[in-house]
């Protein structure tokens, strides 16, 4: 029988065939991001890139550079895997940011990404190359020693157009560390009494975040004062 065609006795009935579907709705991605991030102490700099799908994990992710290169390509075959959720992707980080602004020029780039499932999901973000001016360490000083291990209030110089800044303190021998995001009219970030250890250095870097997430991060050394 032709489809979309009834026969009945006495009468031709004429009945539509089924329409075609289409291509399911396509959804943002949570998070697609694009930022650089510049080493002032180490005089180094490189580029992030950040993308984070629905619940269901992503078999194929690709971002497309405003030149039309293809800077990120990744696939997780579903057959094998459930897929990528969140990917975090760093370049390699060259002492030259001419080289770096040439890999990554500003503009517009892509994220498109397919789950597992078939889903779709799209986004883009916008990079800038314009750098944070770095602040400066007020306390501890750079380097310092001697430091309280209780009551540590770490201070720096106010950076104008600041909307952030980000805080590390790390101890590798020992695996610890902080990560913390303050508000740009902060100038202090409080350590919580009982992380830091009587004689033990640690590493601190302070982090300059723009509107468009660019950051410029400074580092140094302290020590802590031995155990009373």
């Amino acid at each position: 029988m032709t489809r979309g065609v009834v026969l009945l006795v006495g009468a031709l009935l004429v009945v539509p065939p089924p329409p075609v579907a289409g291509p399911g709705p396509v959804a943002p991605f949570a998070v697609a991001t694009i930022h650089l991030e510049q080493n002032a102490t180490d005089g180094d700099f490189e580029a992030v890139v950040e993308a984070k799908g629905g619940d269901e994990g992503l078999a194929r992710l690709a971002v497309v550079a405003p030149d039309g290169r293809t800077i990120i390509d990744v696939a997780a075959p579903a057959a094998t895997t459930l897929g990528v959720r969140q990917l975090r992707f760093e370049s390699p980080e060259p002492g030259d940011f001419a080289s770096l602004k040439a890999a990554y020029p500003e503009g517009v780039y892509t994220f498109t990404g397919t789950t597992t499932t078939g889903a779709k999901h799209q986004g883009t973000a916008t990079l800038r190359h314009a750098l944070p001016a770095t602040a400066a360490f007020l306390r501890p000083a750079a380097p310092a020693r001697g430091v309280s291990v209780n009551d540590l209030q770490i201070t720096w110089t106010p950076v104008r157009n600041a909307t952030a800044y980000i805080v590390t303190i790390e101890q590798a021998e020992l695996d610890v560390s902080i990560i913390a995001r303050v508000p740009g009219s902060s100038d202090r970030f409080a350590v919580p009494d009982g992380f830091l250890r009587a004689s033990t250095a640690y590493q601190l870097g302070i982090g300059t975040v723009t509107a468009g997430g660019n950051i410029s991060f400074v580092e140094t050394t302290f020590t802590t004062a031995a155990k009373e």
